[in-house]
């Protein structure tokens, strides 16, 4: 259809309008995401898995930060997108509505949910807006880099003692299926996929997205010793890909009307530390004010 986009090329009302949903969303996820491994790093084991979770976390702010910096470039400015999150009107992964419970469940997020981003996000580098497009080139590294820090966690705790075993074992049951929600609805639900795919702005489709996801990551629970939680999971030999149980969808759309675990715990927080941070945008707007007037009278 079109080669990549700039913000100064004409578009669709309806193509910008998706882009903006799509972008802004995807930026929320980053930094809503930052709050259940946040919620670690005072606990984490030892002074290494500090440092690494704390790179990490700051990681995803960075992430939010060039998500919302190109979906400004459409118009809409990263007030509107934030009051959009807080009044309900945006959304963004459900994922981020359950609780981390043990350390294990920030390995089981690294490997599964940031492996999930990835089969997500990789193609979103060839998008057809030019921004988000680049954008996503330094997201992917960094993400490629949590993924593998998440799964290391897995594959110490699964040769380790037994109880640390057990530990992983449970993060990989209670991940496990919100991981495969990740992908979005399957195509025959999803308003958005067919459009999004005709317009270039996805690459993939959520079903397609997610088989190659299951196929990736069964074989990596298997080579550390750990069970993924799904009785009808199969090697099907005709297709070259496994087969998997039915992904709970009413839950998916309960999370999604904002009934997750700790969904009100999560917006909560962001909504604290926006109002909590009015003092410092307030300083930049009235820095960045006089320099302007000060340039302005230099002139």
């Amino acid at each position: 259809m079109m080669n990549s986009l700039s913000r100064k090329d004409w578009m669709p009302e309806a193509y910008r309008k998706t882009l903006v949903r799509q972008m802004s969303q995807h930026a929320h996820s980053e930094i809503v995401g930052m709050l259940p491994e946040g919620n670690w790093i005072t606990r984490a084991p030892n002074l290494r898995r500090k440092a690494i979770l704390l790179a990490k976390v700051q990681d995803e702010g960075g992430h939010g930060l060039y998500l919302y910096a190109a979906a400004e470039t459409l118009g809409t400015s990263r007030d509107e997108m934030i009051e959009a999150l807080h009044s309900g009107k945006a959304k963004y992964s459900t994922i981020f509505n359950y609780p981390t419970l043990t350390w294990a469940d920030i390995g089981a997020i690294g490997w599964l949910v940031d492996g999930a981003a990835i089969m997500n996000q990789v193609p979103l580098q060839r998008t057809s807006y030019g921004p988000y497009a680049r954008a996503m080139v330094r997201i992917c590294k960094e993400e490629s880099f949590h993924q593998r820090q998440g799964y290391e966690i897995m594959m110490h705790l699964a040769a380790g003692a037994a109880e640390q075993k057990r530990m992983a074992q449970d993060a990989l049951n209670r991940w496990w299926q919100p991981s495969l929600m990740m992908f979005g609805p399957p195509d025959d639900q999803s308003p958005n996929t067919e459009q999004s795919m005709r317009w270039r702005i996805k690459r993939d489709t959520n079903d397609a997205l997610r088989q190659k996801f299951v196929d990736i990551t069964v074989p990596q629970a298997e080579a550390i010793g750990l069970t993924v939680p799904d009785p009808e999971l199969k090697w099907n030999e005709a297709r070259g890909s496994y087969d998997f149980g039915a992904v709970d969808w009413e839950e998916f759309k309960a999370v999604v009307k904002g009934q997750g675990p700790v969904a009100k715990e999560r917006m909560a927080a962001r909504v604290k530390a926006w109002e909590e941070g009015a003092w410092v945008r307030d300083a930049a707007r009235a820095h960045a004010a006089k320099r302007a007037a000060a340039k302005q009278a230099a002139e």
